[in-house]
């Protein structure tokens, strides 16, 4: 096992900056996944921890080696790619065993791994199997057993259940989860999935625009989001953000905006500017309620009946909102509603700087 780590790293593609200075620390035995919207630079980060790409400055340990210039097959990393890349001609044991072959592994070694990877994976039945032969999920578990075998100090995982459906998505991160308990190998996992990412991950690295906002537990991030992206990507559905005035009453403070009056409870007030974004998670509204104090006017457009609870959108002022709620509430489309606000959850932005303020 090793740690992997990334001081102010950069790449560059001529004066396209995709990374931009990232610090990274992977803990020996964690299970890191770098999550961020398309083109954020995860997976450019992720194919240079590989060695598939070179950095441009900045330096990159797996344990205590220093590889900024070794070669991808002297990392002793094992990557699971998106589309499999499985060998056709070739059956599920030859394709697990491959890379063993080449590395001259005895060939009783090699039957063991694969055998033990196989039942690991539950698919020792489909040894002789050719890849046609296997469904998506199958072939997955193929490409895992491939990396498994090799027994690496580091498995690398570029969005590998992208191309799976949703049920078999859940169930594959269910087994990854079993896999990383049973191995301990050091992890680092690519996907723009918020789910996978909060459901997967020890620690999470949020990423936009080519730099790190965030490294921390996915509850802290979900809790705590150190700024307004981190607020609206993690969460489904999205935060909902207001513009607020911060106004002081009695010593403590309140948010005011058009259709809503929130006030600090004792011991949270604080020095805002004048001008804040609030942010209310869609799972921190309840109600319908009656028009008071700490409640949203909320004019509903569209209602979604998910079962286990009732999706409403519409607007407050003139800002789109979302609000789950309990879904044997009757909510009416066209209707105004006022809705709680749970105070004790309530994040409040920079409007310039968009850092977290509370």
């Amino acid at each position: 096992m090793a740690e992997v780590t990334l001081e102010n790293v950069t790449k560059k593609f001529g004066d396209f900056v995709a990374v931009r200075e990232i610090n990274l620390l992977v803990e020996d035995g964690s299970f890191v996944v770098l999550v961020g919207p398309s083109g954020c630079g995860k997976t450019t980060t992720l194919r240079m921890i590989a060695g598939l790409e070179d950095l441009t400055s900045g330096e990159l340990r797996i344990g205590d080696r220093v590889v900024n210039r070794v070669a991808p097959k002297d990392r002793d990393i094992a990557m699971v790619f998106q589309n499999y890349a499985l060998y056709p001609h070739m059956d599920v044991y030859n394709n697990m065993a491959f890379g063993l072959k080449l590395r001259k592994t005895p060939k009783a070694e090699i039957r063991e791994r694969v055998e033990r990877a196989a039942e690991l994976l539950g698919i020792t039945d489909k040894l002789k199997s050719k890849p046609r032969e296997l469904s998506g999920g199958q072939r997955q578990r193929v490409a895992l057993g491939r990396a498994i075998v090799r027994q690496p100090k580091v498995f690398l995982f570029d969005e590998p259940l992208s191309n799976l459906d949703a049920k078999l998505r859940v169930q594959m991160r269910t087994e990854l989860q079993q896999i990383h308990r049973q191995l301990g190998t050091t992890t680092v996992y690519v996907t723009h999935d918020q789910v996978e990412a909060m459901t997967l991950g020890t620690k999470i690295a949020v990423m936009n625009r080519a730099v790190i906002h965030q490294y921390a537990s996915p509850q802290e991030t979900y809790d705590h989001p150190a700024d307004h992206f981190v607020a609206g990507f993690i969460g489904s559905p999205s935060m909902n953000f207001l513009p607020a005035h911060a106004v002081t009453e009695n010593g403590d403070t309140a948010f005011t905006g058009d259709g809503f009056h929130l006030s600090l409870r004792a011991g949270q007030a604080s020095a805002f500017p004048a001008s804040v974004t609030i942010g209310i998670r869609p799972e921190d509204l309840s109600g319908p309620t009656q028009e008071g104090s700490d409640t949203l006017r909320v004019t509903v457009s569209v209602t979604e009946q998910l079962g286990n609870c009732l999706l409403v959108y519409g607007r407050c002022g003139s800002e789109e909102i979302v609000a789950s709620l309990d879904p044997h509430q009757p909510v009416a489309i066209g209707s105004t509603v006022y809705l709680q606000v749970n105070l004790k959850t309530l994040h409040v932005f920079h409007p310039e700087t968009q850092t977290t303020l509370l």
